[in-house]
């Protein structure tokens, strides 16, 4: 940072300025929801970890460790159902989302505020049920697959409920984005003149949409089989159980791009600003964008190669998965492409950016033997999935969320955050999360299988290393959000545009006032107009 000259006085608090729980919890404002949101899934993040570093503490020992074989299941379907549905999904997109969707297009709201309200407080509602479910938790894994799910005698009724509640809130937060971004841009900001993370956002909520109600249904037959006997997915009451993993699968293997795509839109919003260089191959991203949300929809069987389903649907969904890499290959080459001579200035929002971009790329050409039908039936089910996984959505959607809270925490708080213990966290996170995740491929090439408390002893060095991993990776959590805490209250006050960045939000007040802006921008350009003489960072 540069500019500290023209930083707002304390007295102003935009946004902030109404206290008071009535304040925040009735508040139709945008940012206040979107803070709400924010508050809510991080601190649903940290109690996912805790489970997660319980999990990683019993692993050390190959036999029986301090906790029984079914708590540990237990624990990891509560850690993955967190994780999922009340973390990664509604993360970027219903916080972030929320709070900068209207800033970057020149609006003053959402175009339904009480509905954006009423989103929130349904998935507060949708959380109590789900915790309400632990009065008899769940041991099934985050996908709740049948026929166990129904016949265990866990809470999957309630668990199915408030995930379906949660299911309702996304579907209506997508719909309101869609509507808010076709209908509220500023004067003269045209589809190619908008941000990208608005593209991205805009991909995003129509999966959230077209999506999310197949989930919803599903938990709705699971409940119908459970509480009045009728045979969807168990074969013995006429049921099929591949039917309730493709309903499964359709949903969720595109509510991965509604957990990535966000983060790419943070990640296109970053860099060019960091590199002071306009984004190279801004159409391209922008259609990719889209691209990747239609074919998501194309590829769920991968999910399945080795339930039983016959080999030319295996090929033809091989053949399918393969098409995902080529829009999301455009995307990394045009974020590489804009670094290339550019004037990189490594602040914390590029680190994180950077490393979004590292992680990805092994998390993505990983993908690639899991979507090839021989390499999959090798390690299907194995920690070699695990370690994609986490390198997809911790390493790729945590990190660009990351990049996001440290880019945007002076627009949203007022304050600056301190450079050196953001850097200094940064580090122990990205040597703490490749120390953990990376020895998951090889456990699960040697044939290591995924979610069994038990294994043999010949794996229990690798097993060590990654949970010392997750020691160092909590470390650096801790001080990432440490400092959150630290500089929202003493953090040196904020100029409106710190990063001397192009984009509309940066062009009013930090924090911003509820109106958002004074009078409503014209855009005449692009926002990336990066480069040109006269720039600072040049």
């Amino acid at each position: 940072m540069t500019e500290r000259a023209a930083a707002v006085p304390l007295a102003d608090r935009g946004y902030l300025t109404e206290r008071g729980f009535r304040a925040w919890a009735t508040t139709l404002d945008h940012k206040r929801i979107g803070v709400m949101y924010l508050f809510t899934t991080l601190f649903f993040f940290l109690v996912g970890g805790l489970f997660a570093i319980v999990i990683r503490l019993k692993l050390m020992t190959p036999g029986p460790g301090f906790i029984s074989d079914h708590t540990y299941n237990v624990f990891f379907t509560i850690h993955g159902a967190l994780m999922i549905f009340i973390f990664v999904i509604p993360a970027i997109p219903s916080s972030l989302g929320n709070f900068f969707i209207p800033l970057l297009i020149g609006a003053r709201d959402v175009a339904f505020p009480r509905l954006n309200l009423f989103s929130y407080w349904l998935f507060v509602a949708g959380i109590c049920v789900v915790f309400g479910s632990l009065l008899n938790p769940m041991d099934t894994g985050w996908t709740f697959y049948a026929p166990y799910s129904t016949r265990t005698a866990a809470a999957v009724t309630v668990l199915a409920f408030g995930l379906f509640m949660t299911g309702m809130s996304t579907i209506l937060t997508g719909l309101n984005f869609v509507v808010t971004i076709h209908k509220l841009r500023a004067p003269g900001m045209t589809w190619y003149r908008m941000p990208l993370f608005i593209w991205a956002m805009y991909a995003t909520s129509i999966i959230n949409v077209l999506a999310t109600p197949v989930i919803g249904i599903t938990f709705l037959l699971l409940a119908a089989e459970r509480l009045f006997g009728i045979g969807f997915f168990d074969p013995a009451k006429g049921g099929d159980p591949l039917l309730f993993q493709h309903f499964f699968w359709f949903y969720s293997h595109p509510v991965v791009y509604v957990m990535i795509l966000p983060a790419m839109g943070i990640i296109s919003e970053v860099i060019p600003v960091f590199a002071r260089k306009p984004i190279f191959g801004y159409k391209a991203i922008a259609y990719s964008a889209l691209a990747i949300a239609f074919i998501s929809f194309l590829v769920w069987g991968h999910h399945m190669f080795v339930s039983g389903m016959s080999t030319v649907a295996g090929v033809i969904f091989s053949f399918l998965t393969f098409f995902v890499a080529v829009p999301t290959g455009i995307k990394i080459f045009n974020w590489i492409a804009t670094l290339y001579k550019g004037s990189i200035h490594l602040d914390s929002p590029m680190l994180y950016a950077l490393t979004f971009i590292f992680h990805f790329i092994i998390g993505g050409l990983t993908g690639m033997f899991l979507g090839a039908l021989g390499t999959d039936v090798h390690v299907h089910d194995t920690y070699f999935l695990v370690g994609h996984f986490h390198y997809t959505i911790m390493g790729g959607t945590i990190m660009g969320l990351f990049a996001g809270l440290h880019y945007w925490f002076p627009k949203m708080t007022g304050r600056l955050l301190d450079e050196l213990r953001a850097k200094l966290a940064w580090l122990f996170i990205i040597v703490g999360f490749n120390v953990t995740f990376f020895p998951m491929f090889i456990l699960g090439y040697l044939g290591m299988p995924r979610r069994y408390a038990e294994y043999p002893p010949r794996f229990q060095t690798l097993h060590i290393v990654s949970t010392v991993g997750s020691w160092v990776l909590t470390i650096g959590i801790a001080i990432m959000f440490l400092n959150f805490l630290r500089c929202m209250r003493k953090g040196q006050p904020a100029p409106a545009n710190p990063w001397r960045a192009l984009t509309l939000e940066w062009q009013t007040a930090s924090p911003p006032a509820t109106d958002n802006f004074e009078t409503i921008p014209t855009v005449t350009t692009w926002p990336y107009g990066y480069g040109k003489k006269g720039d600072a960072g040049e």
